[in-house]
């Protein structure tokens, strides 16, 4: 593929001015109580979500539930987020599985005007450093849009590893999920100065402080999917120095969120999910593998949702 390199800086800085003003929103697939696909609903959380100005938007990721999307669907959700976005923001696709895989949705999000891609971690096996670089040059010269890596799980970078994938025309950035301040902060001292850096930890408010520390104050929040009221507040505490709001948003909100998040695998995605159906969104379950929390979870969330509601001066509804 040809990259012109123009769109790819012009997409770049868009994504960068976007980090530095706003959370970078991952929002839920909608999906009916059979399981299908919801796009009406969807369309409608959508709206709801990007009217609260977040930096950019992540369609069909984790959150998202991208290793549950079929090819047809993957393209109706990445294309009605193009359609709401309205070039008002980045949108940025998820994409992953293996390289030849991968290259089929990114030719699918290319089509629906999708501006970036992430490129989610690769399925299954460990790979040695030659192998990670290997998955993202294919990917690369099979599509014209930028590309941000993903590390967590089976996926980690060498500093020198960074280098080989920074010199990629466009791989423009790396989202880390690994939380190794120490490994990290290598990585950015190895990057270009115009490199994109962003926290991707589960509930990334928890560490945002840290990170902010190795050079990388911009953040994915999970929250934002279902609280921006929350998720703004603390943006703009941290942002703004207000260290006393961000150490109450953490103690009294966050701290609670992620020791409920920790009961079972998978709460990462469903229990985000089960908070947005709290607040009346049209979000419906999740798709198995994952698994809707217990009635005592729900409860628990319910508790620890108004409260955080609560720090802020929202309620749980309306939204």
């Amino acid at each position: 593929m040809a990259w012109n390199s123009a769109d790819l800086a012009g997409v770049t800085q868009r994504l960068r001015d976007g980090m530095a003003g706003g959370v970078l929103s991952f929002p839920l697939t909608s999906f009916r109580e059979d399981g299908g696909l919801d796009l009406h609903a969807y369309r409608a959380y959508l709206t709801d979500r990007l009217a609260t100005a977040p930096g950019a938007v992540f369609p069909a990721c984790g959150t998202g539930e991208f290793f549950s999307l079929d090819e047809d669907e993957y393209r109706a959700v990445v294309g009605a987020t193009v359609e709401v976005a309205d070039g008002r923001l980045p949108v940025v696709a998820g994409i992953g599985y293996g390289w030849a895989q991968a290259t089929r949705f990114a030719r699918i999000a290319e089509e629906a005007g999708a501006d970036a891609l992430l490129v989610l971690p690769h399925y299954l096996v460990a790979a040695p450093q030659d192998g990670l670089v290997a998955q993202l040059e294919h990917i690369a010269a099979r599509t014209r849009l930028p590309l941000i890596a993903y590390q967590r799980g089976q996926v980690s970078f060498t500093a020198e590893s960074l280098k080989r994938i920074a010199d990629i025309p466009s791989v423009v950035g790396l989202k880390d999920g690994h939380c190794d301040l120490d490994r990290l902060q290598r990585l950015t001292l190895a990057a270009p100065e115009d490199f994109l850096f962003f926290n991707g930890a589960a509930t990334a408010e928890i560490q945002a402080r840290a990170y902010a520390t190795v050079g990388v104050p911009a953040y994915s929040s999970a929250v934002h999917a279902f609280a921006p009221e929350i998720a703004n507040a603390f943006f703009t505490a941290l942002k703004d120095g207000h260290d006393a709001v961000v150490t109450t948003l953490l103690r009294e909100f966050y701290v609670p969120l992620v020791e409920l998040r920790d009961r079972v695998p998978g709460y990462a995605v469903s229990l985000v999910k089960a908070a947005a159906r709290l607040r009346g969104l049209p979000v419906g379950p999740v798709r198995a593998p994952l698994a809707d929390p217990s009635a005592a979870d729900l409860a628990d969330l319910g508790k620890v949702l108004d409260h955080g509601l609560s720090l802020v001066g929202a309620v749980r509804r309306p939204v």
